[in-house]
């Protein structure tokens, strides 16, 4: 194997880019979902619903805030608007 063959197979791919945040975008988590009822210029509304419960309080955080929260959960974008 050639020294270029060597450093072409070693680069990693990086990670997907996240995707930008939308009215009434779904995205499962491992027990539960997130719902995104608003976003605005800095803040997401959200509700997040337990698989168990059908009714969740409508929550707010800034949108890295739920962003790295999704990321770290390993959440899948189920509905996108």
């Amino acid at each position: 194997m050639s020294e270029q063959a060597v450093i072409q197979t070693n680069k990693r791919t990086p990670p997907p880019a996240f995707v930008a945040f939308q009215t009434g975008q779904v995205w499962a988590l491992k027990d539960s979902d997130i719902h995104i009822s608003e976003v605005g210029k800095t803040l997401v509304f959200y509700k997040h619903i337990k698989k168990t419960l059908k009714r969740a309080p409508v929550s707010l955080a800034a949108k890295p805030v739920l962003e790295k929260y999704l990321r770290d959960n390993l959440a899948v974008l189920v509905q996108a608007q």
